[in-house]
């Protein structure tokens, strides 16, 4: 099996590339930004292991992991997928971004100003399942991070987390469209009910597991599951 990180230069985003094997179809998931995307990178590393990508998954729509979604999507004749709550960040990604924030920045840096979806978009609900590239997908929604953020089980074997879940820390919950009590509702009732044995695949930083978080990431504990949401968070 493949499961690469293909590291995005701005913000250090996890692009994550999966595959059965060698020569075979795959998946990639948050292609972040690379000026100008982070196309160039992806088929390098398909052209490597000669494989065809099926679909790009989205995590949220935050604009770290949505960046070159459009340009790889339609460059391969793929869809995305994208829960249906953070689809319209697809086109106005500011939404859920703080007005004159690091990403309004290096946008203005690029040059770049509007923002278009690909081709085919395909909008997810909670408890989705699907099957691409030879693999079982189990979707949940785990609002908190961004309204519409999500995470996708595969083959019951790894857990790709977006920024809901990092190696011993968590997504933020203080932009647009995020919410502190949303994001501990959805790692009370997402989260820890996963099996420990999941490899998590998370949107910046190592890969780590569910056993190893449960155990010894600070929130995933009760002292902050039960503490008191301040508004802002």
């Amino acid at each position: 099996m493949i499961v690469e990180a293909l590291t995005a230069s701005y913000f250090e985003t996890n692009c994550w590339v999966i595959a059965p094997q060698a020569n075979s179809e795959c998946l990639i998931v948050d292609p972040g930004i690379v000026a100008p995307s982070m196309v160039g990178q992806i088929s390098q590393f398909l052209k490597k292991y000669n494989l065809k990508p099926v679909a790009t998954l989205v995590t949220h729509g935050h604009l770290d992991h949505t960046f070159s979604v459009q340009p790889l999507c339609d460059g391969y004749g793929i869809p995305a997928y994208i829960h249906e709550s953070d689809r319209r960040l697809l086109t106005d990604p500011f939404k859920a971004l703080q007005q004159g924030g690091m990403s309004d920045q290096i946008m203005r840096e690029l040059g770049v100003s509007t923002f278009s979806e690909p081709a085919q978009v395909i909008s997810f609900t909670d408890r989705a399942q699907l099957s691409l590239a030879g693999f079982a997908l189990d979707i949940a929604h785990t609002p908190g991070h961004t309204a519409g953020s999500a995470i996708f089980t595969v083959d019951d074997t790894y857990l790709i987390s977006g920024d809901v879940l990092f190696a011993g820390a968590i997504g933020r919950t203080d932009m647009p469209t995020g919410s502190s009590a949303a994001m501990k509702k959805s790692l009370v009732e997402k989260i820890l009910p996963l099996e420990d044995h999941l490899i998590v695949l998370p949107g910046h930083g190592p890969q780590t597991t569910m056993g190893r978080e449960r155990k010894s990431n600070p929130y995933l504990q009760d002292r902050f599951l039960s503490s008191p949401s301040k508004q802002g968070e």
